[in-house]
């Protein structure tokens, strides 16, 4: 294993360094087939948004939210002045709706704040929500060619391979070390061309289930010399998964279904639902029916009856049972952040995706 302080500017080292850093530049040139349509981007807006797209979720995914993004909003301009209920439903079953709240208060904030002009200095760019550190030296580096070094999964794998580093990569320490080492190997002059040439080649090459026998640098890659690929990179903390419980009542008065807007900080914010109750286990019928008239103060109720559909949603550390009951009422007396929308106008309100497919076949 590298000892940073010592082994980084060793003669040897440097010269696998430079030998990688040329070679990598040469796949990319040559050999990397790895296309997007944000691949060689200088508008730091378009930029920023396939990175804000891209955050937690696959590129396959992203693809087609980040073409009806731009097909909508070419510009920041164009996106801050979208109401934001629009945008919520664009960002639709793509999950995660922080990164989407944290998009609309960015294009907000350059907007009113900066005159429309996204910012150029690495340390600007990093102060605006949803930017953390891989986001800020992306954008920076390939919309300005700044000397930043990019360290995302691809870039932990790959590295951690070809040098056999076997600190952490979700420990503090591994994070300092990773980060010193990309930046050391960073041509300058070419942040950008590199930057976009190690992702390429951890997401086509290095992958999590390698293509050694058609790697350029197996010859030197201490993982595959020593048989070590599938080791690395290394992890400490195993991901717990939490299971939650979700009752829905879908209320109906008339021609019209009472929702509510998701606050707080938790999953699906600032989306829509139905009616909720929350339970840490499965909860039998006459229990939930007691609980939605307490909480919501229900009256006259007229009609209820159990779906029998058995729904169910993986996310990434958690998996949501969903539970429905359909109810009717004679009086819309509700609690203040119930709104009552009629049917036909359900598919204009962003909801959850597994919600959003139920309206469709369902409602």
């Amino acid at each position: 294993m590298l000892r940073i302080k010592e082994q980084l500017k060793s003669t040897e080292l440097g010269a696998v360094f430079k030998e990688l850093v040329r070679l990598l530049l040469r796949w990319n040139k040559t050999d990397n087939k790895r296309q997007m349509p944000w691949k060689g981007e200088k508008n730091p807006y378009r930029i920023w948004l396939s990175e804000i797209i891209l955050q937690q979720t696959r590129v396959d995914q992203g693809l087609k939210y980040y073409e009806r993004f731009i097909k909508a909003y070419p510009s920041i301009a164009d996106l801050s002045q979208a109401p934001e209920k629009e945008v919520y439903k664009l960002w639709e079953g793509l999950g995660y709706y922080s990164r989407c709240k944290n998009l609309i208060a960015t294009a907000n904030y350059i907007s009113t704040e900066l005159g429309g002009v996204f910012p150029k200095s690495h340390k600007e760019i990093l102060s605006l929500k949803g930017v953390g550190s891989y986001t800020a030296a992306a954008i920076s580096s390939f919309a300005y060619n700044q000397p930043h070094a990019v360290l995302d999964g691809n870039v932990f794998r790959v590295l951690a391979r070809i040098f056999d580093i076997e600190i952490p990569i979700d420990s503090t320490k591994g994070k300092v070390f990773f980060s010193s080492l990309a930046q050391t190997l960073l041509p300058v002059k070419r942040a950008g061309e590199y930057n976009q040439a190690i992702m390429d080649f951890g997401a086509t090459i290095c992958k999590p289930l390698p293509e050694c026998s058609i790697c350029f640098f197996n010859t030197r890659c201490q993982a595959f010399l020593q048989n070590k690929q599938q080791l690395l990179p290394v992890k400490l903390k195993q991901i717990s998964i939490k299971e939650r419980w979700f009752n829905y009542l879908i209320l109906r008065h008339k021609s019209k279904i009472a929702i509510r807007q998701r606050t707080g900080k938790d999953i699906w914010q600032n989306l829509f639902e139905f009616l909720l109750i929350e339970s840490n286990k499965k909860t039998a019928l006459k229990k939930q029916l007691l609980l939605f008239q307490k909480n919501y103060d229900l009256k006259e109720v007229r009609y209820i009856e159990k779906d029998p559909i058995d729904l169910k949603q993986r996310l990434s550390h958690q998996i949501i049972h969903f539970q429905i009951i359909r109810a009717e009422i004679s009086k819309t007396s509700l609690p203040k952040d119930i709104i009552w929308v009629a049917v036909t106008e359900l598919k204009n309100y962003p909801f959850p995706r597994i919600l959003q497919q139920y309206i469709q076949d369902q409602i």
